[in-house]
């Protein structure tokens, strides 16, 4: 882990020497090397597996200072890594039940059906009451891996911070503890198990949907046994059609089961990519793996209603004070431009002529999204990261299901609700759903001003950071010329008074190599400020 870091550091810094002007082509190479890294990262993450595939599906959630391509590269990694023996397996139930594991299981199907960083899932009937169950084990020895890599990581976030200026923009003591907090939830099963338990007496009431019951006398911080379902992923609409089950229908009840978690005070199911989301052959949905969970809270809520009406007012003074206080925007940054992209961004989607489930609209609200937050210095907590990743992969599943979904209409009901009455629901309608999400993409005149002052401002701004940077290469390269010249000046003239005749050639090669090397960078830093003049 070090090593790469060290690695992927000096390629960035060679980079940034190499390219003076960043033209289109050069944008093209950067991506390209930072996909190259990203790749490497995948591999060696799959080879290692543990913390390394962790924090890869850790930073894939983090739009807000990760590169995208780095983030596209990685978000497709899964946990999967090779089975343990089934040994350690059966000795880990056998040490968590305290007896044998013919006492509570009549047959056990091994290998194991899945086998990720943390746990190995088994498939078995239980001895007495003879029901299907899904067996979580703890892989052997996982904490003290774990804690041996969150030393290592320490390692690599010093690192970070102390060779490049990633640590100015992002809070990293901050993300490290974040990032190890997430982990060590997954490490305790009775995390997981006090999680599905919420859920299940929370929606105990919807007959749509489907949460597994857990055998609580057999779950322990390193094991859990949990009801064995079948099903379909939810994204199979083959199966859907083959078992006459209404795709529409299905989308809908999908879509309210998670508007409920991201608007209502609670906790929400911060995983639901398809394979945690299931579809048995009578239509009902089942919502399995309750490792990782979010929560939004009171003041969350408070939060969204009041961003959403300060932007309905075109209030921006009010949304920046309100990211303030979400701990979104970090001390340095500035404000007024950040505010003035942010009314740019939302005025060109103002005066859009398309709608929002177009694939093309999405991805360009994501990236629009991204070019924000990178833009200056905002970092969210691991809870919002979370959370906006949920929303992202919700959203592309029930496309997926049903591409002719009217988000607005099927919103509009809980959004009354959670805005606490008809008269500030109306004002949202009118005035911000009929003018953004409506029409929500266009090239009009907007689209010219928003190109016009902010991505040329931007673009502006980054070429003369990167110039900054290569300027004091250029400084660092000639002090370090100058110092070495001195220092084979003085062995010179030590040697010249001393007599060693041999020392003092070798030391007036040293001078000429020198004053070389001082001349060719002086040349080069002074047609690179000419350049730029």
């Amino acid at each position: 882990m070090v090593w790469m870091t060290l690695k992927f550091i000096a390629k960035i810094y060679s980079f940034h020497f190499k390219h003076r002007i960043w033209d289109n082509e050069t944008f093209d190479k950067w991506n390209h090397l930072i996909t190259k890294m990203a790749q490497e990262y995948r591999e060696k993450a799959i080879l290692l597996g543990g913390v390394l595939i962790k924090v890869g599906q850790f930073l894939s959630t983090r739009t807000d200072f990760m590169p995208d391509a780095f983030i596209k590269e990685l978000s497709g990694l899964v946990d999967r890594v090779p089975a343990m023996p089934y040994s350690y397996a059966r000795s880990i139930l056998e040490e968590e039940w305290g007896t044998s594991i013919d006492a509570h299981i009549e047959e056990i199907q091994t290998p194991s059906i899945a086998s990720a960083s943390i746990g190995e899932v088994y498939r078995a009937k239980l001895k007495d009451s003879q029901i299907e169950v899904a067996i979580k084990v703890q892989r052997y020895r996982i904490k003290e891996v774990f804690h041996k890599d969150f030393k290592t990581l320490r390692i690599v976030f010093w690192l970070i911070s102390a060779l490049t200026s990633f640590g100015k923009k992002t809070d990293l003591p901050s993300l490290y503890r974040e990032l190890v907090t997430v982990m060590n939830r997954e490490l305790h099963f009775d995390h997981e198990l006090s999680n599905a338990l919420y859920f299940k007496e929370r929606f105990e009431e919807n007959a749509s949907i489907h949460i597994p019951f857990y055998i609580e006398e057999l779950c322990t911080k390193r094991v859990l046994v949990m009801e064995w379902v079948d099903g379909a992923k939810i994204t199979d609409v083959d199966f859907m059609n083959r078992h006459q089950i209404d795709t529409k229908e299905t989308a809908k009840t999908l879509f309210d089961f998670y508007l409920e978690q991201f608007l209502t005070t609670g906790k929400f199911h911060a995983d639901p990519h398809a394979g945690n989301i299931l579809v048995q052959q009578d239509g009902t949905i089942v919502i399995i793996d309750f490792g990782m969970v979010g929560e939004v809270r009171k003041q969350d809520s408070h939060y969204f209603k009041q961003l959403i009406q300060s932007i309905v007012m075109d209030d921006y003074d009010q949304v920046i004070k309100t990211l303030d206080e979400m701990n979104f925007i970090l001390p340095h940054a500035d404000r007024e431009k950040l505010k003035r992209v942010i009314h740019e961004t939302i005025k060109m989607y103002q005066s859009g002529t398309m709608n929002i489930q177009d694939a093309h609209v999405m991805d360009q609200i994501k990236e629009d999204i991204r070019l924000v937050i990178h833009e200056q210095p905002i970092q969210l907590s691991a809870e919002y990261a979370y959370l906006g990743r949920a929303v992202s992969i919700v959203i592309g599943i029930l496309i997926a299901i049903y591409p002719e979904i009217d988000f607005q209409k099927w919103a509009e009901p809980e959004l009354k609700k959670w805005f606490g009455g008809k008269k500030i629901a109306e004002t949202f309608y009118k005035q911000y759903a009929k003018d953004t999400v409506k029409p929500f993409l266009s090239y009009p005149q907007a689209v010219l001003d928003w190109l016009e002052n902010g991505t040329r401002d931007r673009q502006w701004d980054q070429q003369k950071q990167k110039q900054r940077l290569k300027h004091q290469y250029f400084v660092i390269l000639e002090v370090l010329s100058i110092i070495f010249l001195l220092i084979s000046l003085g062995c010179a003239a030590g040697a010249y008074y001393l007599q060693w005749q041999l020392i003092v050639v070798i030391a007036l090669c040293s001078v000429t190599v020198f004053v070389i090397i001082l001349l060719v960078i002086l040349r080069k830093h002074y047609k690179m400020i000419q350049s730029t003049n």
